[in-house]
């Protein structure tokens, strides 16, 4: 059993930053591609972006693209979205899910983390 556990969150200014990160524990997280998620109120969840098992290669969401960052420590089983230019429309739930397969489909969820965007 992989345990998630995302931190990080908070109210944040528009165009501001910040870093989630998200720790893993049970399982052979090297492994496993990561990736991360958002829902916000009254929305669907949504994909933002992943991390091969490697590190090697990152993909993201158009809304998210050239402003949020996935990396990979496997040292410390963590994962990290790094978010800059912050908008109101980012604000939501994040989520991290891991991927053991490669295959997209993600069998591991964290509880979450609020993100609030403010003006």
């Amino acid at each position: 059993q992989v345990l998630l556990v995302e931190s990080g969150g908070g109210l944040v200014q528009a165009g501001g930053s910040l870093r989630l990160s998200c720790a893993a524990s049970g399982g052979t997280f090297s492994s496993y591609a990561m990736g991360w998620f958002r829902r916000a109120p009254g929305k669907e969840r949504e994909f933002v972006g992943a991390i091969t098992w490697s590190g090697g290669s990152t993909h993201y969401a158009d809304s998210v693209k050239g402003r949020f960052t996935i990396s990979r420590d496997s040292a410390k089983n963590t994962v990290y979205l790094q978010m800059n230019s912050l908008k109101l429309g980012d604000t939501a739930v994040y989520y991290c899910a891991a991927d053991r397969y490669g295959s997209h489909e993600y069998e591991y969820w964290g509880q979450g983390t609020q993100v609030t965007v403010s003006s």
